[in-house]
């Protein structure tokens, strides 16, 4: 079992690091770079080539059914879940099988409204510490389930 966490912009870094240690599992920073290496044996940061999602390319050709991958890139979470994969948001909402399409459908409808409206303001909410407590308990559920899998 592998924790995979496409690094660039992910909030929850340390949490999953506590998590992947409590659980003795190897963890995958995985980035274009720019992250300070971590001295935890169960860490290991991977740094891929520069270019558009290579970290998402790198993530998505390795997990599998025993691995949890931790990602708000909505396309990777859709290859991760149908690898088999736990995948979850930064916030714990986990991707699956019965929301991943509409999840992908309104990741595509709210491009085609910002690309509508160049004007249009706003974005997603501050990322809270209810978020990070919802996070912490989702990733605490995926890791059994994958290590069920396992």
């Amino acid at each position: 079992m592998t924790l995979y966490i496409d690094a660039d912009a992910c909030p929850v870094k340390a949490e999953a690091e506590q998590v992947a240690t409590r659980h003795k599992v190897q963890m995958m920073l995985v980035s274009n770079g720019g992250l300070r290496p971590s001295r935890n044996p169960y860490v290991e940061t991977v740094i891929v080539p520069d270019g558009p999602d290579e970290a998402d390319k790198w993530i998505a050709e390795r997990a599998g059914p025993a691995d949890v991958v931790v990602t708000g890139d909505i396309p990777l979470a859709a290859k991760c879940v149908a690898a088999g994969a736990q995948v979850l948001r930064h916030n714990g909402e986990p991707f699956t099988e019965a929301n991943i399409g509409q999840q992908l459908a309104m990741r595509d409808l709210m491009a085609d409204l910002r690309a509508a409206d160049p004007f249009r303001q706003g974005g997603g909410r501050a990322f809270s510490k209810s978020d990070k407590s919802r996070f912490l308990n989702a990733l605490e559920t995926a890791m059994r389930k994958a290590s069920q899998r396992g």
